[in-house]
């Protein structure tokens, strides 16, 4: 049978990930790979989860359906998170979803039709991209604090026959530059998408995760600053446990308006009911165990291996090469010479050198940026972050 005929239109703007593709190199052991943005299992707290299971398995609720907004105990944790970020809130401004990436496939299906615009720095996170393509939007370009005016994104949406519908950050070391919106370009956003009367979605996947400077106040709490209540906000905050307790949990949240919340626990109950229980009460009970200094020994961890790989940069890139200097997060950003194309440079570089990194093109809405390439030092050591940057150097120098 031809099932073709029969798929939806929107399956023509599903394509696979990059970054899905390059984590099978992990398997090989003579790669090193600075692909996977995932972080390091060496650091997942296994034995506070073992006795976490431990005491939430002698009930059955964990084994049980739940409530679609989330487990009560977790989303009164993430309250009084929320609260020490600047964001008072109820409980009922919490959704709990199965990871951020399902939150932004909500966002997506809550806010998108076909032809509506979403706004998003070129380059932006490739996993957002993937969950808003199946809506079939049109993407603009995000240029905070550019030169374009809001006027401009306004008709040029209107000229497609749309509006635009929300702006998209990952505003604390971006996935995939690294780099962080300051505060004035935080106030200045928010700025903007009250002129374009749109939805602000901040992804904080990598909020916890500041190894040096000084933390700056969420979009949503400086929203609230303006308005004084959440619900009267525009700004959508997605949260996650995947980079500071263990991805495969799938735990995520979103805090926004009722409004918003409300039409969102229409969409989980028709996905997948309630994200599963067991893992929200695991969460809940390592939360409750010594959090704070797992945060830290995580910030000591990555932070050495931050310094290892742009201290190696410094010391063996050749002119030309330039890179971010994230002060958090998972991920440094380099911009090539304008005539090496990403891709090409990771065939050369994985045949010669045994080096794997992701090409930046993907990370472009508009199919642009190919002389840039990421790099994740969240899964090496020190000496293996230097060993791979000093073979992606001479990779480099050979073209």
């Amino acid at each position: 049978m031809e099932f073709e005929r029969l798929l939806a239109s929107r399956h023509h703007f599903m394509k696979a990930s990059e970054i899905r593709e390059l984590l099978k190199l992990l398997d090989q052991p003579e790669v090193i790979s600075f692909a996977g943005g995932i972080p390091d299992p060496e650091f997942f707290p296994r034995e506070a989860f073992q006795r976490a299971s431990a005491e939430v398995l002698t009930q059955a609720e964990p084994l049980q359906y739940s409530i679609s907004e989330g487990d009560l105990g977790l989303r009164q944790q993430l309250k009084a998170h929320m609260a020490d970020l600047g964001v008072p809130c109820g409980v009922e401004n919490i959704l709990i979803t199965s990871g951020s990436q399902q939150a932004l496939d909500y966002i997506g299906k809550l806010f998108l039709s076909p032809g509506d615009t979403a706004l998003v720095e070129f380059p932006t996170y490739l996993g957002a991209l993937a969950a808003f393509n199946a809506y079939e939007p049109r993407y603009d370009q995000l240029q905070i604090q550019g030169n374009q005016s809001p006027e401009v994104s306004t008709a040029a949406a209107q000229a497609a026959g749309s509006c635009v519908k929300f702006a998209y950050v990952v505003p604390d070391f971006s996935n995939p530059t690294g780099e962080t919106l300051g505060r004035g370009a935080r106030e200045a956003l928010l700025d903007r998408a009250t002129t374009l009367d749109c939805a602000v979605i901040e992804d904080a996947a990598y909020q916890a995760l500041r190894y040096e400077g000084e933390a700056i106040p969420s979009i949503l709490s400086l929203e609230l600053k303006r308005t004084g209540d959440i619900n009267r906000c525009r700004t959508l905050y997605c949260g996650s446990f995947s980079k500071t307790l263990a991805p495969g949990l799938r735990v995520g949240w979103i805090v926004a308006a009722k409004p918003l919340i409300d039409q969102m626990v229409l969409i989980k109950q028709a996905s997948d009911l309630h994200s599963p229980t067991l893992n929200q009460m695991l969460v809940s009970h390592v939360l409750s165990e010594g959090f704070p200094a797992h945060l830290e020994h995580l910030r000591k961890s990555y932070r050495e291996r931050r310094d290892a790989m742009l201290n190696a940069l410094t010391s063996y890139m050749p002119e030309g090469v330039h890179w971010s200097q994230p002060e958090g997060g998972m991920f440094v950003w380099l911009t090539l010479p304008p005539h090496i194309d990403g891709a090409a440079l990771l065939k050369r570089a994985l045949e010669q050198e045994k080096i794997a990194f992701v090409p930046g093109q993907a990370f472009h809405a508009d199919g642009s940026g190919a002389n840039t390439a990421r790099l994740s030092f969240a899964c090496g050591k020190p000496d293996s972050i230097r060993e791979g940057v000093q073979r992606l150097a001479r990779v480099l120098r050979t073209v």
